[in-house]
């Protein structure tokens, strides 16, 4: 399952898991015996769950979807906001523009935004976006 492989990757027990999502441990036993799935607990749930793990409520619900698919809906369903700047910022690159610094400091912006201010998308997801378009990782 799922939560079970994020536990060993992260070293994290399911008390800790529990106590940090604020969610009952009998609660997450029994998603994680298979008693109760995760597609039917409350999307509440569901994001604790996801923000104490660091990964996004979609990775959970879909049951660990592929690396590559997870990556490739990190760049869809952004905050209006974040899309503009990173859809201005790839733009900027193609076209070789003399504002690609301006440009990168607005997707940075609105990418930190998105993530700590707002919490819309997890830091899985913005370290993604990070990676990819402003250190030049090229994931």
């Amino acid at each position: 399952m799922i939560i079970e492989n994020l536990l060993e990757r992260s070293k994290m027990t399911k008390y800790r898991l529990a106590l940090q999502a604020g969610i009952p441990h009998a609660t997450l036993n029994d998603i994680c015996s298979g008693k109760t799935r995760l597609e039917k607990c409350s999307a509440e749930t569901v994001y604790k769950l996801a923000k104490a793990l660091g990964v996004s409520m979609e990775l959970l619900t879909e049951g660990g979807i592929l690396q590559a698919e997870r990556e490739r809906a990190f760049e869809y369903g952004l905050p209006d906001y974040l899309q503009h700047d990173l859809d201005a910022y790839k733009e900027g690159l193609k076209s070789h523009s003399g504002l690609i610094d301006c440009l990168w400091g607005e997707l940075y912006g609105s990418i930190n935004m998105a993530e700590i201010s707002e919490g819309v998308i997890t830091a899985e997801h913005a370290n993604y976006l990070r990676r990819k378009y402003l250190y030049g990782t090229g994931i």
